[in-house]
């Protein structure tokens, strides 16, 4: 499976994934949440959406590369709040490990900030510039921003899209990608609409457990062609078993539009063995695009 469609510089992520028999195996690191002890660190969660942790426990972030390298992982979207420090020496050594353990770091995910708060957005993107600082230490092609978290007008839309540019310009070493998360972009519409007012400068990671209802495929096939990057995510029931059906078809709505970008597997249900869910996911994965591959 090869990596990335859309034009832009080749990265580590990209290629590995070339030299791949099949899809890469990637993961986004939400998913371990629990592996790593539920820890989010101090001052990175300013909006109160998550209970920040005064100490690390479970694994530490600088041994999750070599886990991730123990389970075949070999591409990873690293959430910010991970991160116990943004001292530039202990950033090094996460990069150190990362490249000591053959495991890309895909995408540097920003979780927190909000560019369209009515009286605080300068705050927000300044807030969010500190931490695109910090991806680029850490060598990251792409960083994920949140695009807003207010409900979409004409207005809020241009001041998100020109905040993004306006990030995307400030640190030209990562790639800026948004996602259809959060409030500002429920749905294709919006999607499409903020990416035409950036112009090019922001990219799109596309986010396949995001929107629901029975238009859901029909919302996903609008803006898969423009995903450089993506989170596949399969939904859950209540016990914690994935909904297969529904992420085959996802997948399916990905590979109708040739999407060849990173697949970072998503699993965050009740059923605590997150490696053992993350391999089911990934088996489902290689049935939906290991055998387009093969009919190719």
């Amino acid at each position: 499976m090869s990596d990335v469609r859309v034009e832009q510089p080749a990265t580590s992520a990209d290629a590995i994934a070339r030299t791949a028999p099949g899809p890469t195996k990637a993961v986004h690191s939400w998913s371990l949440f629990r592996e790593m002890g539920r820890y989010v660190a101090p001052g990175s969660m300013p909006s109160g959406g998550m209970p920040e942790v005064a100490e690390p426990h479970g694994l530490a972030l600088l041994d999750l590369p070599r886990a991730l390298a123990d389970h075949g992982f070999r591409s990873v979207q690293l959430c910010h709040f991970y991160l116990p420090t943004r001292d530039p020496g202990y950033l090094a050594e996460l990069r150190s490990a990362f490249d000591e353990s053959g495991v890309a770091l895909e995408c540097f995910l920003i979780d927190d900030g909000d560019l369209t708060a009515p009286t605080a957005g300068e705050e927000q993107e300044a807030w969010i510039s500190g931490w695109l600082t910090a991806a680029e230490q850490l060598r990251a092609p792409r960083a994920r921003v949140v695009a807003g978290k207010r409900a979409p007008t004409v207005e809020l839309l241009a001041t998100s899209a020109r905040r993004l540019s306006s990030l995307a310009d400030r640190h030209a070493g990562t790639r800026i990608v948004t996602e259809n998360w959060h409030a500002l972009l429920p749905d294709a519409a919006s999607v499409n609409e903020l990416l035409d007012r950036a112009d090019g400068r922001v990219g799109f990671l596309v986010d396949l457990g995001n929107w629901s209802g029975p238009d859901k495929y029909t919302q996903l096939a609008q803006v898969a062609s423009r995903a450089e990057t993506c989170q596949a995510k399969c939904r859950t029931d209540a016990e914690g078993n994935l909904e297969a059906d529904d992420y085959r078809a996802s997948l399916q709505v990905l590979r109708d539009a040739e999407y060849a970008g990173p697949l970072a597997l998503v699993y965050d249900g009740g059923d605590p063995h997150e490696w053992a869910k993350l391999e089911e996911e990934y088996a489902l994965v290689c049935d939906v695009f290991a055998s387009s591959a093969a009919a190719g």
